[in-house]
Order: C-alpha cells, then structure tokens, then sequence
C-alpha cells in the first residue's frame, strides 16, 4: 500500500487561485484526494478546477475571502456539502507589502499582511476543530504553509517574516493544543520559490545574491514541495505534529 496515496480525502486549500495553493491542488487530486480550492479570484480557481476535471480528478471551486469569519465558515459549509467531513486543512493564504522595511509601511499594510497570513490560520484552525468535534471524527490535520522568513530574515520582508515567525510558532502550539482532538498540526516551510509573491525578490537585482546564499546554487521550483505536501497531507505523517518541514535547498543551513 502507498501511504502517500490520498485516495478518499477530502482536503481544503486556502489562496488557491495561483502559487503554491493551485499547484497543490492538483498534485493532490493527481493522488487522489477530493480538493476544495478557495480563494477571492473565482474565475482563477474555476480555471485550476476545470483542469483538476479533465485529468480526471474531484475539484471543487468556492469563494473565499480569508479575512472574514463569515466567509471561511461559508467555504467550510460548502466544502462539507459537497464531499462530507474535511479531512485535511491547508493554509496556504498569503500577500506580502512588497519590498519594505517597518519605517516604510503604513497600518493598512501591516493589518492586511497579518489578517491575511496570520489571522486567517487560526480562524480555519478553530472552526475547523470546531467541525472535527461535531461530526464525532477520528482525527484531523492542518498543514500552515510558512516560510523559511519565519528564521532567516532580511531587511525589507516587513511584516511579511514578521507574520511568517508567528505562524510557525502558532503551528507548534496548535500542535499542543490540538492533539486532545486527534489534530495533528504541522508546516511547510519553503526557500526561495518563484510565485506570485515572491516574483518581486527574486527577479530584482539582488536575485543572484540570494542564490549565492544556498548551497544547492539555484531557486527551488514547485515540484520541490510535490514530495513534502504528500508526506504532511497523508497517512505516512502520521506521528507527526508540531513539525517544520523546511524545503529550501540548504539555505538556512548555510546561513547558522
């Protein structure tokens, strides 16, 4: 038996529309889980849906505004509606203020990035036990999607990192704190990957400074995480909680 097999779970993904949320969307449903795919862009997670369907996977699209209580409890319902009892949560949601250091954002800038990365985690997290409690479930998972920001930090990722830092540490307390639901909670940690969000670092000037920092000598690419997200989503991690997973090419290594 493949233990990174995910046939029969159903698993939630938060800023699903582009990045990392759309890829793990379809390595997921490519192993076989029921996906649920949130974000604000609609037509995006339609797109990515509509892909997951033709190579013959369960997809399902839902507005999503991670901001909103009301909006995430919505997204649950509908997710429950469709494939039953939530498996896995992944909290992938995530913007930065682009390239600014404290002195440079403004309060609009810093509530956005921590309601939008920070916030939004722990709201899923609670309503989700919430849900795991009430339909009697075995268990749960969570999978916080962080940063290697949450440790090695540099000038100009304010409040990104900042908000990076928290939810790793909140991944480890929810680890705590879940276990007496049978949650088991865990992170993955990327490197320098190209997305949406990071585009801005990693094609400016200072990109091949950046590379020069990480043994491996290059960015990491999507299909790095393919390996990592199966692991953390399926039974195979199963006496893991309250794990970082850091997939970034040595870069932290190189930076002790």
């Amino acid at each position: 038996m493949d233990r990174l097999r995910l046939d029969d779970k159903h698993i939630v993904i938060t800023g699903a529309s582009s990045g990392f949320g759309s890829h793990f969307a379809g390595v997921l449903a490519d192993a076989g889980a029921r996906v649920v795919l949130g974000a604000r862009r609609t037509d995006k997670i339609q797109d990515r849906v509509n892909g997951i369907k033709t190579s013959g996977g369960e997809a399902l699209g839902v507005k999503l505004d991670v901001r909103s209580a009301e909006s995430i409890q919505e997204f649950l319902d509908a997710a429950e509606n469709a494939y039953g009892p939530i498996d896995v949560v992944i909290n992938n949601a995530g913007v930065e203020a682009g390239a600014k250091t404290y002195m440079m954002i403004d309060e609009e800038d810093w509530d956005f990035v921590m309601e939008t990365n920070l916030k939004s985690a722990w709201l899923m997290a609670k309503f989700y036990t919430e849900r795991v409690v009430k339909n009697a479930q075995p268990g749960g998972n969570i999978i916080n999607i962080s940063s290697i920001t949450d440790t090695r930090t540099i000038k100009g990722q304010f409040p990104y990192a900042v908000s990076k830092g928290a939810l790793t540490r909140m991944t480890e307390i929810l680890a705590l704190e879940a276990a007496r639901y049978r949650i088991r909670v865990n992170a993955l940690a990327p490197g320098y990957i190209l997305t949406d969000v990071s585009r801005l670092l990693l094609e400016s000037e200072q990109a091949p400074e950046f590379m020069q920092g990480i043994p491996m000598r290059r960015f990491g690419e999507f299909s790095d995480l393919d390996g990592p997200i199966l692991l953390l989503a399926s039974d195979a991690s199963s006496y893991m909680t309250g794990s970082v997973v850091v997939v970034d090419g040595g870069h932290i290594c190189a930076s002790l």
